[in-house]
């Protein structure tokens, strides 16, 4: 029991450090996306540091868990994963969005060892996955997909194309989390086309459908585990977040979907992170 406290303990101050990265790669960029990052930053601890059985020393292990970021622009948060996790040097973090940088403003996937799928049209993420798990049963492989999919890319008719198919074919190496921040670059999501009850659209399209906290690190691993011991259906985790998490002046606010902070709202932003507290720092923090 004391080592799991620990273990949740460090995964915890992991996601605040790699807040913390993410506020500092944006300022350093002068552009990019703040809010979702900031948002996902539990979940892509625990898939980075807990859930993937993967191997940075070799990026394209045959039997590595696959996960595939749907929507591109929630990167910087994977990339300070993936450089935390031993993928990259931590320097590297310094060059988002710059030019010859393999961190891109969406991932590039044949620049950066790591990267299954090269993201930047929304929707296709979660086509691509359920392709990909759809491979791995034809082959008889037993490695699972992963999938982070945002609610406002929702809005493509192709993500429930991708969901009825999963759905038919019953694929159970497939667990996607939906990160429902209610936001997206034009205002609130019910405002812009309503997608409630989308749990229920979900278990329609014959999917197994968890909701969790998504700042709950807790939570979303007992949600992974629970999606490994069904074997009938794809798994859809809902994680309800709050956009621009532990930032007082982003959180919520939709603004922040597209602009990265200023040099002095980095500071705040900072300010506001480090009151969160945790032991782990960066090496160049």
């Amino acid at each position: 029991m004391e080592t799991y406290d620990k273990k949740m303990k460090f995964l915890e101050e992991m996601a605040n450090l790699l807040r913390k990265e993410v506020v500092k790669m944006l300022v350093e960029a002068g552009s990019g996306h703040s809010a979702a990052p900031l948002g996902t930053a539990d979940i892509f601890t625990a898939l980075y540091f807990h859930i993937l059985n993967h191997n940075p020393k070799k990026p394209d292990w045959p039997d590595r868990d696959r996960f595939v970021l749907s929507c591109g622009h929630y990167c910087p948060i994977q990339y300070a994963a993936m450089a935390h996790a031993g993928y990259f040097p931590l320097e590297e973090l310094g060059t988002l969005r710059k030019l010859n940088s393999r961190l891109q403003g969406h991932p590039h996937r044949t620049t950066l060892p790591g990267l299954e799928v090269t993201s930047g049209p929304l929707g296709d993420g979660l086509p691509q996955a359920i392709g990909m798990a759809f491979a791995a049963r034809m082959d008889k492989k037993k490695h699972r997909v992963y999938c982070l999919t945002s609610d406002g890319e929702h809005d493509t008719g192709v993500i429930w194309e991708a969901a009825m198919f999963a759905g038919k074919h019953k694929l159970n190496n497939l667990t996607a989390i939906l990160d429902r921040n209610n936001i997206q670059i034009d205002g609130y999501t019910e405002d812009v086309m309503p997608l409630e009850p989308i749990k229920d659209k979900y278990e329609a399209f014959n999917w197994h459908v968890i909701e969790v906290n998504g700042h709950n690190i807790e939570e979303i691993i007992d949600a992974v585990n629970e999606a490994k011991a069904i074997y009938e259906k794809p798994t859809m985790i809902i994680a309800y977040t709050i956009p621009g998490k532990g930032v007082s002046f982003m959180e919520r606010d939709y603004s922040w979907h597209g602009k990265p902070p200023t040099k002095e709202e980095g500071k705040k932003a900072l300010h506001d992170l480090r009151t969160l507290g945790g032991k782990i720092k960066s090496e160049h923090e």
